[in-house]
């Protein structure tokens, strides 16, 4: 599975941003997409995901109420809009995912449930 990730950029706090996700490569029935990000001097944490098939989604506390994943199946993209945005939302973000979304589900913060990773796409929101 090939994953490509953009829609980052430059936001003020208090805007939105939409961030995709578009796979290729092999049929995800199976699979869950979910975005992490990694902070400057931080480690990468769990943003949100989604399982393609289900429609299953799980948030992280730090974007839950303010943020939705949502699948377009015409695309092939797994698309994160968050609402809200402070700086602490400053991040590069990444897209990856998990073959078996069961497993992926039992745990979904944690990044070894998730074999394949696209290329981060860098978000700075600005005070």
């Amino acid at each position: 599975v090939q994953l490509q990730a953009s829609g980052g950029g430059l936001v003020q706090a208090g805007g939105s941003l939409r961030l995709s996700c578009a796979a290729s490569g092999r049929t995800l029935s199976s699979y869950a997409v979910a975005w992490f990000r990694q902070a400057p001097g931080k480690e990468r944490e769990f943003v949100a995901v989604i399982g393609w098939f289900t429609l299953s989604t799980y948030y992280s506390d730090s974007v839950k109420g303010r943020s939705t994943i949502s699948r377009d199946n015409s695309k092939y993209t797994v698309i994160l809009q968050v609402n809200s945005l402070k700086p602490d939302d400053t991040a590069v973000y990444y897209c990856a995912a998990g073959s078996d979304w069961r497993d992926v589900f039992s745990k979904p913060a944690d990044s070894s449930r998730y074999a394949f990773w696209g290329q981060g796409t860098e978000v700075t929101v600005s005070s």
